[in-house]
């Protein structure tokens, strides 16, 4: 192996030239994975990075120089920085470094999930139907004994992908976003106060909305915004820990690694100490770095499995319907509303996604995030990838329904099929309806694996679909894809202004009680051209308002308040 010259001690270190996939250009929003410089109407634009600081070759920090300019298996040298999150540099005719994004599949993804949410809310305006697979379903514990009817469960097992969905994508944008704000220079305490101040913003867009829909009666609303402000605040404060300490770990491991035959000394290691430069192996600064790379993921997977599990534990019944309930948490609501659902008439509070109970979500996309920006994976290598984890999610799946283990619903079906003479012992057996019905609040383990399948074989579609033909063809999903707060804000405002009329006219009285006044039958919309009809109108007025967002949040600088919507 070529012997490379250390850089001068009094002079900055170049930065690394690295070919990996092409990625975001540096000033992506975090919740987008899609260039800023996206136009619908052209092809993806190139757009000049900011200046990648250069890191001084102090004494005192001569080691992480030297781990950070390491050299790489296959293409080249990487650079271990914050993170360990390579990043893509090319050079433009100008001299310039360019930056091409290309990394469509997720902002293509999250528009598909925001499609579906407007699907799903449709039948809460509408009160079209109960929502749910089964009434009164989907609770921890709570006995069922009559399925929706058929269109109402179809739409509600689709729509279950969305809030994992959104909260999965969370945590691959903080890594998106953590590379791309460390080669702009920000400090681990800049991004710290970022992640607090959107978890902030987020949580008073929350209030503003349920005060709005509830005409002032419910103060705190949380349909899933308090839960991902929350996510987002936690997970990013994970990844800036775990940039610390996977740099830490590798520098221990590097000491005690064993030397082996093949390593060649090229780069000093503690440069001017004590007026002697100890020699590193290129060889064994990349096995460090990859141990502790890949020891971080096994822990943040673990974390993952343990965030899931506990609400499992925490469940007062684990799980089981005819059993007397043990209280695991304080009865108070600032105990309760991290883990449970809470409907509080007297504080006037209404929080049906528990952040806490949600976090594995997003903990599962930080380990996504960290093996995509790894290294360089091929278009085909990112696909298999999400597919071979769906199967591993759809087999962990299929293990909670056969081992009766993961699931908040032990002994709570009592459908029809299950009072059969004939009916199995395991009632998830009973029926392919049985089989599939999961439990959403809080998320079980089934649901955990069973949304998480979905998503990451949607994942795997999407990042096959050539981005000239996405442009085209899914252009729509990627304008809802990048601007999806503006998304959010703006098709709950829509539906609930435009439900009002529509029910008047077309509603009539149904037979499942009102699920904003439970003591009153519910007066909905029930036919289904009108409901779909409605869905397409509320995305038909969203698509050119969130396209001039889209455009307006793009002219903005990378920390504006605007890229938080």
């Amino acid at each position: 192996m070529k012997t490379q010259e250390p850089p001068d001690s009094n002079r900055p270190a170049q930065a690394c030239q690295v070919d990996i996939p092409e990625q975001p250009d540096s000033a992506v929003q975090e919740t987008s994975f899609a260039a800023d410089a996206y136009d619908a109407s052209s092809d993806l634009q190139v757009l000049d990075h900011e200046p990648i600081p250069d890191e001084e070759w102090h004494a005192q920090n001569g080691q992480s120089s030297a781990l950070e300019s390491q050299s790489n298996h296959q293409h080249g040298t990487y650079g271990y920085g914050y993170g360990s999150f390579p990043h893509t540099l090319r050079t433009g005719h100008d001299g310039h470094h360019k930056s091409t994004a290309r990394a469509l599949a997720p902002d293509l993804l999250r528009g598909l999930l925001m499609v579906l949410m407007a699907l799903d809310h449709n039948s809460m305006v509408l009160q079209s139907w109960d929502h749910g697979t089964a009434p009164q379903g989907e609770n921890d514990s709570i006995p069922v004994h009559e399925w929706n009817r058929p269109i109402a469960h179809h739409i509600r097992v689709l729509t279950h992908l969305c809030a994992p969905g959104f909260t999965f994508l969370l945590g691959m944008g903080i890594v998106y976003f953590g590379r791309s704000r460390t080669n702009l220079g920000w400090s681990t305490s800049r991004m710290a106060w970022h992640f607090f101040t959107r978890a902030v913003v987020l949580t008073l867009v929350m209030i503003v909305i349920g005060l709005g829909i509830t005409l002032g009666d419910t103060w705190f609303l949380n349909i899933v915004l308090f839960a991902l402000a929350v996510d987002y605040l936690l997970s990013g404060l994970i990844w800036l820990v775990t940039a610390k300490t996977e740099k830490m770990l590798a520098f221990i491991i590097l000491k005690v690694l064993p030397e082996k035959k093949e390593d060649d000394a090229t780069e000093p290691l503690l440069a001017n100490r004590r007026g002697v430069e100890d020699i590193a192996p290129d060889r064994a600064i990349i096995r460090a770095a990859d141990i502790s790379w890949h020891i971080h993921n096994v822990v943040l997977s673990a974390l993952a499995v343990v965030t899931i599990w506990w609400n499992i534990w925490l469940s007062p019944t684990n799980g089981h319907c005819g059993v007397e309930p043990v209280q695991k948490l304080p009865d108070t609501i600032w105990a309760r509303i991290w883990f449970y659902r809470v409907f509080d008439t007297e504080w006037r509070i209404i929080s049906v996604f528990p952040p806490l109970a949600w976090i594995s979500f997003a903990i599962l996309g930080l380990v996504a995030g960290r093996i995509i920006l790894a290294r360089s994976w091929s278009t085909k290598a990112i696909a298999i990838g999400n597919l071979l984890a769906g199967i591993v999610f759809t087999i962990v799946f299929v293990g909670t329904r056969f081992l009766n283990a993961g699931n908040l619903s032990e002994g709570c079906l009592h459908m029809p099929e299950h009072e059969r003479p004939d009916a199995p012992d395991n009632q998830y057996l009973a029926s392919w309806r049985s089989f599939i019905y999961l439990i959403k609040y809080p998320p079980d383990v089934a649901f955990w694996a069973f949304t998480m399948a979905g998503n990451l074989f949607l994942f795997a579609f999407f990042s096959i679909i050539p981005p000239r033909l996405a442009t085209i063809i899914f252009e729509p999903l990627l304008v809802f894809g990048t601007s999806a707060l503006f998304f959010f804000v703006g098709h709950l405002t829509l539906q609930f202004a435009l439900a009002k009329p529509v029910r008047h006219w077309f509603g009539h009285v149904l037979a499942h009680p009102d699920p904003w006044n439970p003591d009153q039958p519910a007066v909905g919309v029930d036919n289904l051209w009108i409901f779909f009809g409605f869905w397409l109108l509320v995305l038909a007025i969203l698509y050119p308002l969130c396209k001039w967002y889209g455009g307006l949040k793009r002219r903005r600088g990378s920390d504006s308040i605007f890229r938080f919507f």
